[in-house]
């Protein structure tokens, strides 16, 4: 079996080739073609996989290519994390944003409208070939904003694309393990769109053990969540948020603790990634601390986890993160079982971004949305589920009259669909605003100069 992955040269690709160097089991990937249009990066994570193989009998072959027909031609699987503009074009959507007071994060607010403005027309473009070259494929989509851009490529593939995220997985397991309990047995009810959804139960053995946690103030500030939201709020709530609504509950600290930073996130990954990347290109066989390629890597995997969302944690004043909550979500599991589910019709169930059809009625059918999937050779079919409160369906709607006024603009060209979906969000709060963010992220983005007067 093959797997295309589509931003080859990304740094967090070996998260998923160590997956599939793990999996041993009859029909795995056995072929994985990497495709980037920066050779120079395709062959440092080229070098990288290539000592992660090293001594695994049967390590799945890996080539790669700048050219997307033949990445994509006759594959079985494509992976799409490809990042429209690079780091660079995150850290111009963070500065530009914050210049107005507003946030500037790459898939929530201002930040997020302008990378998905950009990228868009970029993923729907990869639908069309993959329609085209690999009708048989399944996509599954990585690339940020994760649930608007699956939205974008559905309407080329329908339910051949699915959206993962690693937030609800880290959530469901960290929750699991201050409670106690097996996530790998547990039922988590998590409902919303993605980077705005809320974890209202963890149900195992016929019992839901969340009103357990929520009872308990000391256990509730006992893991990252608790920590950033704080025990009264989520007790409020009545549920364990996921934290990208740290932006949303507490936006003013955060903003502020972003202007305050000495780096944007987007500016500190620019400037670390790149340093990676150098040291691999000119310091061959004599990078790492132990002088290797994929000791570089695990080095830079590693302060990346440890500094992820900083600025709220200061925002929150919680400090560094906890030990046991530096691991990944693990998205690179969560494609590989879809993969395993769908190609061998393994039953699993998993969170995914899949069309909604008429799991939240507040939503039409072709709304993509972040819920409980049973997955199997057919594809992800989600899982009903209970309404969303009041508060929450202010939130889900609102981002989804975003979302659709992007969609609206990369398929018209028009400036004023553009200025809606900046303005219709709930993290700016002007017209006016929204106006001049779209004036300063056309003249430092040259991909938005579709956007016409």
């Amino acid at each position: 079996m093959r797997l295309t992955i589509l931003g080859g040269g990304g740094f967090r690709v070996p998260l998923v080739y160590g997956a599939l160097l793990r999996d041993r089991a009859e029909g795995r990937v056995d072929r994985v073609t990497l495709y980037d249009v920066d050779a120079a990066r395709l062959g440092a994570v080229a070098r990288v996989l290539a000592e992660q193989a090293d001594g695994v009998a049967d390590a799945p072959e890996v080539t790669v290519t700048t050219d997307l027909d033949d990445a994509l031609r006759g594959t079985d699987f494509v992976f799409s994390a490809i990042r429209v503009g690079g780091l660079e074009g995150r850290a111009a959507d963070e500065r530009v944003a914050l210049a107005e007071g507003v946030l500037g994060q790459e898939t929530v607010g201002a930040g997020g409208i302008a990378y998905g403005l950009r990228t868009v027309p970029v993923a729907v473009d990869i639908a069309r070939r993959v329609a085209a070259l690999a009708p048989d494929a399944w996509v599954i989509n990585f690339t940020n904003p994760a649930g608007l851009v699956t939205e974008a490529m559905s309407r080329v593939l329908g339910d051949r694309v699915i959206g993962i995220c690693d937030s609800p997985v880290g959530l469901g397991r960290r929750v699991a393990r201050v409670l106690g309990v097996d996530p790998d047995r547990a039922w988590f009810d998590y409902v919303g769109l993605n980077h705005l959804g809320w974890l209202r139960g963890l149900w195992v053995g016929g019992r839901d053990h969340l009103p357990r946690l929520l009872a308990d103030p000391e256990l509730l500030g006992s893991f990252e969540e608790g920590k950033l939201f704080g025990p009264e709020w989520l007790r409020s709530v009545g549920a364990i948020p996921n934290e990208y609504l740290h932006y949303y509950y507490f936006n003013r600290e955060a903003v502020h603790a972003y202007q305050g930073a000495e780096r944007t996130r987007g500016a500190y990954l620019r400037d670390q990634q790149a340093g990676f990347y150098a040291e691999l290109a000119g310091h061959a066989g004599t990078v790492g601390g132990d002088g290797s390629a994929l000791g570089a890597w695990h080095r830079t995997l590693a302060d990346r986890e440890a500094t992820y969302m900083a600025a709220n944690r200061d925002a929150a004043g919680v400090g560094e993160r906890d030990d046991e909550d530096l691991g990944s979500g693990g998205y690179e599991q969560v494609a590989l079982a879809l993969m395993r589910a769908v190609a061998r019709n393994e039953s699993a169930t998993l969170i995914l971004n899949v069309r909604n059809r008429t799991t939240l009625s507040v939503l039409d059918a072709d709304a993509v949305v972040e819920v409980p999937c049973l997955v199997d050779a057919n594809g992800a079919h989600p899982v009903s589920v209970d309404p969303l409160p009041y508060h929450a369906v202010g939130l889900v709607t609102s981002v989804k009259a975003v979302e659709r006024a992007v969609l609206a603009a990369t398929e018209s060209g028009s400036r004023e669909d553009a200025v809606r979906a900046f303005a219709l969000h709930p993290l700016v709060d002007s017209v006016a605003v929204a106006r001049r963010l779209l004036d300063a992220y056309t003249d430092v983005h040259p991909g938005l100069a579709y956007l016409r007067k």
